[in-house]
């Protein structure tokens, strides 16, 4: 059996950049996304990677400029929250799962997983709900 090459072509739709205006809204309802977590500041700052000097000025509205890491942590943020609502019918649940032991993570919660640090492992979350929900 030989390979063959197969030609392929890229994507017609390519999304546009989040700007940094978007990204201020995103942080906002991160902001309140975080309370309903019930995640210290230092856990926020963490998950955002960014100082927590700096993600308590910008939670002061005191916005900087959000790099392309941020923003990707806010958008995947954000689909782990649209996941969860999609799964849960009771809002509380929802919020409660973040700090819950779950064997798909060797028992560990959400929140510690993406308190990893790394960018993927909040997406590793964000894959776990997406395939939990049936989205991929």
């Amino acid at each position: 059996m030989t390979l063959q090459y197969v030609a392929t072509t890229a994507p017609d739709f390519v999304p546009e950049p989040i700007t940094d205006a978007e990204a201020a809204a995103l942080f906002r309802a991160a902001v309140n996304l975080f309370q309903l977590w019930e995640i210290t500041d230092e856990e926020a700052a963490t998950l955002l990677d960014q100082p927590v000097r700096t993600y308590r000025r910008w939670k002061a509205g005191h916005f900087g400029r959000f790099n392309r890491d941020c923003k990707a942590r806010l958008s995947n943020l954000m689909g782990i929250h649209k996941a969860l609502r999609i799964l849960f019918r009771e809002p509380q649940r929802a919020y409660r799962w973040v700090k819950a032991d779950n064997e798909a993570f060797q028992d560990h919660s959400a929140l510690e997983v993406m308190l990893g640090g790394e960018l993927t492992d909040i997406m590793r979350v964000r894959r776990y709900l997406d395939a939990e929900r049936g989205a991929w």
